[in-house]
């Protein structure tokens, strides 16, 4: 992402946890900050791209006493909807702008700049953001500052429903007797088709669970969905059990890719798997 926005020619300030990380993009001409607070300093923009809403939390608030009235800050990490509420409303006190841009697509649609990139924000706000946004991917306006984790937590939640339903049908098809690599491609083309059948059905036939996206970071979105809901009113049946399933093998298989679904469900019928390929595992 921070390589499209230099390609793109914008000047970029860079900081990293790591600064090993913020340093590769030095041979782009990037300026490398030894600390949040001095890398938004004279920004106009700031974005952070976190783990987890507590890590922006902390990092942003050794940042906030370099940051200016009148910049905007765009969170493009995925976070509760309460912890983005809840750092919107400190900024707004600063004369600072926020939005919440949560992204889907990837290591691949960062590389080729073509996230979907879900954005609460006021309208005024996300006109000044959406040229700086359309060099990573698509922004979409979801609603007010908040809005677009809950769109991520929605895609989330239809990632690992569609993951775990996948799963379902290649044991299915496995203890039926019928071959599940030839029942995916018989199926492909069909309602059934998507991306998720495409790239993760193939990982699981090949038993592939090296990281894409990981188990935690899975679960730990599936969570927030279920919190989400609560505080929405809803009630979420298919979301508790998708997060059940990815539960049961967070301690074990924490860094395993999301397609692990399928080994959750294994465990829970004894003697049946899909293939006889041996497990890739981190």
């Amino acid at each position: 992402m921070a390589t499209r926005l230099l390609q793109a020619g914008y000047s970029l300030v860079a900081w990293n946890r790591s600064r090993s990380k913020a340093e590769a993009l030095g041979t782009m001409h990037a300026h490398v900050a030894d600390n949040p607070a001095d890398a938004v300093r004279d920004a106009d923009i700031v974005i952070t791209m976190l783990e987890a809403g507590p890590v922006v939390a902390d990092v942003m608030r050794i940042a906030m006493p370099g940051l200016r009235r009148g910049t905007l800050v765009i969170d493009m990490s995925s976070t509760r909807q309460s912890e983005a509420q809840a750092l919107h409303a400190t900024l707004a006190t600063m004369g600072v702008a926020f939005i919440d841009a949560p992204v889907s697509g990837g290591v691949v649609g960062a590389e080729a700049g073509t996230l979907a990139i879900m954005a609460g924000a006021a309208q005024e706000d996300f006109a000044r953001a959406e040229p700086v946004l359309r060099v990573m991917g698509r922004p979409t306006l979801v609603g007010p500052p908040g809005c677009g984790q809950v769109a991520k937590l929605c895609n989330q939640l239809i990632v690992g429903g569609t993951l775990a339903i996948i799963a379902e049908a290649l044991l299915l098809a496995q203890a039926g007797g019928a071959d599940p690599a030839a029942v995916r491609a018989a199926i492909r083309g069909g309602f059934a088709e998507s991306r998720i059948l495409d790239v993760h059905g193939q990982r699981m036939l090949e038993r592939n669970f090296m990281p894409g996206g990981q188990v935690k970071s899975q679960a730990k979105d599936l969570e927030n969905v279920l919190i989400a809901a609560a505080a929405a009113g809803v009630h979420l049946p298919v979301a508790e059990l998708v997060t059940q399933t990815y539960r049961s093998i967070l301690d074990v298989l924490p860094n395993a890719d999301q397609s692990a679904a399928l080994l959750a469900l294994e465990r829970m019928n004894p003697g049946k798997r899909v293939g006889d390929a041996p497990d890739k595992l981190p």
